[in-house]
């Protein structure tokens, strides 16, 4: 890695069979759709990957296959958050023995450690492996935030900390508040929470964004506008694309998988979770709100 990663690296799906398995065409698809569209990354199964629905065996293929399938084109960054250190370190080698670029982990999502609970997850994290490692602040119930002066510290006197993903509130500030605490020790902080507060991150120093993939091109062109200093212009793409994202935001990955299915990506919609669907209502509302973002899609 000659350069630090900068972009959008995206959150890869997971689509699932009528029986409900992994369904290994449908992301091989997904992952060349990305690549396409211009994706700098690949990221997952993360949150938006459905991850606590998947075994570890299953957790373990999905990230063989992508791995496999981006073929070293971009970066494969591996979602290994566990309910431990011993079994995040366990799916982590492995992530790093098939290819992956890096790893990216919550603290443990069911247990919530205090502070040196987390250091002391990282270390174990860095100390096993040799690849570098995102560290995502998430918001709660699944996430466990930390401070800006924990995440510099981890920065500082962890080997293979390098990045940090940052999704607690209010993101664009925490964002500044981390990287005047870390300064150089942190190779770059990206932003996620589905690309809403893209811009302002930019502003802020953010080097990337983390969203879902089923707009990739669309939050690709909206980064390549600021890289550009096109700030107006980018402004103007993100408010086509905002009622897609504020409709995500209160779906989730059932919208997610709506548009990937609608864009021949994903064979089915569903999903694991608990209570993520549309009903014909909100397709409805889906309809309207894709009249105006369909044309920025320019994969088909």
């Amino acid at each position: 890695m000659s350069q630090p990663w900068r972009g959008i690296f995206v959150i890869v799906v997971t689509p699932f069979t009528s029986g409900y398995e992994l369904d290994e065409e449908s992301l091989r698809k997904e992952v060349r759709y990305c690549i396409e569209a211009g994706a700098h990354g690949l990221v997952g199964p993360a949150n938006a990957s459905e991850f606590p629905t998947l075994s570890d065996d299953e957790r373990r293929r999905w990230i063989e296959i992508v791995v496999a399938e981006a073929g070293g084109q971009i970066p494969v960054i591996a979602a290994t958050t566990s309910g431990h250190w011993l079994p995040a370190l366990e799916l982590s080698r492995h992530a790093q023995r098939v290819g992956a670029d890096g790893i990216m982990a919550m603290p443990p999502h069911v247990l919530h450690p205090d502070a040196e609970g987390c250091y002391a997850y990282y270390k174990a994290l860095s100390d096993g492996l040799e690849i570098p490692i995102f560290v995502q602040n998430y918001i709660g119930p699944v996430g466990t935030p930390m401070s800006p002066q924990l995440l510099a510290r981890m920065c500082r006197e962890l080997k293979h900390v390098d990045y940090l993903k940052e999704e607690t509130l209010p993101e664009p500030r925490q964002i500044s508040a981390t990287i005047a605490a870390a300064g150089d020790a942190c190779k770059g902080v990206f932003g996620g929470q589905g690309g809403i507060y893209m811009l302002d991150e930019y502003r802020r120093g953010a080097c990337g964004n983390m969203p879902a993939s089923q707009a990739t091109e669309v939050h690709v062109a909206i980064w390549e506008k600021l890289e550009q200093g096109d700030e107006a212009g980018a402004r103007q793409l993100f408010n086509r694309l905002l009622p897609l994202i504020n409709f995500e935001r209160m779906h989730g990955v059932a919208a997610y998988k709506e548009v990937l299915y609608r864009r021949g990506i994903f064979a089915t919609r569903l999903s694991r979770a608990p209570g993520k669907y549309l009903d014909d209502l909100d397709r409805v509302e889906l309809d309207a709100i894709l009249a105006d973002v369909e044309p920025l899609f320019t994969i088909s």
